[in-house]
């Protein structure tokens, strides 16, 4: 199924006063399948998945970007997922020889030197990898909430990806905030990524994530050595929003 720009804002004013499950059921019925959860295993994905699992497992599609450097707490959630709903994880890989190429030129460790090493890592890590797994897909789904960052303030719940072909892209939690992702997460047991409970409240890579300290940001852990303006990795970058 396609859906034009002019249906997605009829779409985005129609779900802004429905439920996240209610979003997700919607999207089951209509995709199937042929729409996934991008997760990473976070706070916001991993109750998305329980909300998903309990409309259909069977069409609850999930993947995962593996970039080859995460930590092993999200490894270890990832199990615990798949054991607890009986669900399959894809995990999508970068290019070997993208990898190989990046590190002999750049080094290990390149994204600490400046904000375009870090982006290109980012980029053949996660971008590339994204966007094979998109091109499978009629749609995708996000754990984005509005009040992450100031560059996803405006996220609607239904969206066209512009920079992926025009499919369908979901964001059921847009309008939640932390404090109600934990409380679901609590409510309903489901099982979440340790670094949660020392100081983590949101998890990318082990180079790139630290635990935050009380009053930090949230996002303040993610490329905690960049100016907070830069600090997003080019998964979400829409060119007719010109955001990142």
């Amino acid at each position: 199924m396609k859906i034009d720009a002019a249906q997605a804002e009829r779409l985005a004013k129609e779900f802004e006063d429905k439920t996240a499950q209610e979003v997700l059921r919607w999207a089951l019925n209509t995709f199937g399948a042929r729409i996934g959860l991008a997760s990473s295993f976070g706070a916001e994905d991993v109750a998305i998945i329980d909300m998903m699992a309990g409309i259909s497992k069977e069409k609850t599609n999930v993947f995962t970007l593996e970039t080859g450097r995460l930590n092993q707490e999200t490894y270890d959630v990832m199990d615990d997922v798949r054991t607890r709903y009986g669900i399959r994880i894809n995990a999508y890989f970068p290019d070997q020889k993208e990898v190989e190429e990046m590190i002999r030129s750049q080094g290990m460790n390149l994204m600490y030197a400046s904000v375009e090493n870090r982006k290109l890592c980012c980029e053949i890590r996660k971008v590339h990898p994204l966007n094979r797994a998109l091109g499978e897909l009629d749609g995708w789904i996000t754990g984005l909430r509005r009040d992450q960052v100031a560059t996803r303030a405006e996220t609607k719940k239904i969206e066209i990806d512009a920079a992926h072909g025009g499919i369908v892209k979901l964001n059921p939690l847009a309008d939640w905030t932390s404090d109600m992702v934990w409380d679901y997460i609590k409510k309903n047991n489901v099982p979440y990524n340790k670094l949660h409970d020392s100081g983590y409240p949101s998890i990318g890579c082990e180079p790139c994530t630290r635990a935050v300290q009380p009053g930090e940001d949230p996002r303040a852990g993610r490329w905690w050595w960049e100016n907070a303006a830069a600090k997003e990795c080019g998964l979400h970058f829409d060119p007719t929003k010109k955001s990142k």
